[in-house]
């Protein structure tokens, strides 16, 4: 078939959509399809931004190029699934989630002016007319489906999307160091490693892998708490030394807010790692389960996931028994199985 992969992208910044996005172009040309991305920047700090970023995708016709049929488009990130065509699948990252569950909270720029309210009704409608006419509407994890459900009325089918490194993560042993995979922003919250790193009472190291925005309030905050010489921070790695990290490690903290999905959950259990989370970060939780996959610990709490660094650290044989668990829960997400699911019927 020739399909168009549809989705938005914030200038300059570089994530887990567009992890995604690639790899599911890389997955369908390697199957035989006629694959194509096409993306639309979109600047939402601004509401005629994002009202504009809607429009364009409505008047765009992907319907034929070049004089020939487009059999399939399947949108991912909003506000693609605006795009019209008769055969429309929707694998839905996320919505514009600053109008829905994190509105007016400080995480987004829209409050409760008359205007923003407004403004979030015109949204959500769109939204729930657009994303309805897909032919099938999956979601990337039961937690985005519960918001489409709760906020659209619409139901999704939850389809988890392998990690872009899938079929290379492998174990070697349980180091001495906890792997932090993220993006350094305010909503992946890597401050709480940070915080808990200074109530760890066994020798064990924290490493970060990641830029961001938050890097150097992040480093002050090291600095702060005289936990400098204990975490360690990476930057950008390439894939082989990412690889080897995971493979390496202890175990994976990630703890983001109220997470869609999040690649380094799955990619850790890949690696037979356990999984150190928080208990409101959403979509992870769909994977770690507290003693059994990993350890889940109140946000607001460092002692309390220091205190299970600390158990780790004393017990290779306990990381062992939660990543091997961890490893059998995300075994079943692969390609092969997410293209079958996803082209199903089609």
């Amino acid at each position: 078939m020739r399909i168009v992969i549809c989705t938005m992208q914030v200038p300059f910044q570089q994530g887990g959509a567009e992890l995604l996005v690639r790899s599911l172009k890389r997955e369908l040309s390697a199957r035989g399809h006629q694959a194509e991305i096409v993306q639309l920047p979109l600047s939402w700090h601004f509401k005629e931004g994002v009202l504009k970023g809607y429009l364009a995708w409505r008047l765009l016709d992907l319907a034929v190029i070049e004089g020939q049929t487009v059999d399939l488009l399947i949108a991912c990130k909003f506000p693609s699934f605006a795009v019209r065509h008769d055969n429309k699948v929707t694998w839905l990252i996320q919505q514009f989630r600053q109008l829905y569950d994190l509105y007016a909270s400080e995480y987004s720029p829209y409050g409760h002016k008359p205007e923003d309210r407004d403004f979030q009704r015109i949204i959500h409608r769109a939204d729930t007319r657009t994303l309805g006419e897909s032919r099938k509407l999956f979601t990337i994890s039961q937690n985005v489906a519960n918001r489409l459900a709760r906020f659209n009325g619409l139901q999704a089918q939850t389809l988890y999307p392998p990690p872009p490194h899938e079929g290379q993560l492998y174990h070697e042993t349980y180091g001495d160091y906890v792997l932090v995979v993220s993006r350094l922003n305010v909503m992946k919250r890597v401050d709480m490693i940070i915080r808990a790193m200074a109530h760890v009472q066994s020798g064990s190291r924290c490493l970060i892998a990641g830029t961001g925005s938050e890097e150097k309030a992040l480093k002050q905050l090291a600095q702060k708490l005289d936990v400098g010489d204990r975490v360690k921070w990476l930057g950008y790695v390439d894939d082989a030394r990412l690889l080897s990290l995971y493979a390496n490690a202890m175990a994976v903290f990630y703890a983001p807010y109220d997470e869609d999905y999040g690649y380094a959950t799955v990619e850790a259990f890949k690696a037979h790692k356990p999984v150190l989370t928080a208990s409101d970060s959403g979509g992870v939780l769909e994977f770690v389960i507290d003693g059994e996959t990993g350890y889940v610990a109140a946000p607001d709490y460092p002692h309390a996931l220091a205190e299970r660094i600390d158990q780790l650290a004393a017990d290779r044989s306990l990381c062992r028994r939660l990543g091997e668990s961890g490893y059998e829960i995300v075994r079943p997400i692969t390609w092969e199985g997410t293209i079958r699911q996803l082209l199903g019927g089609l």
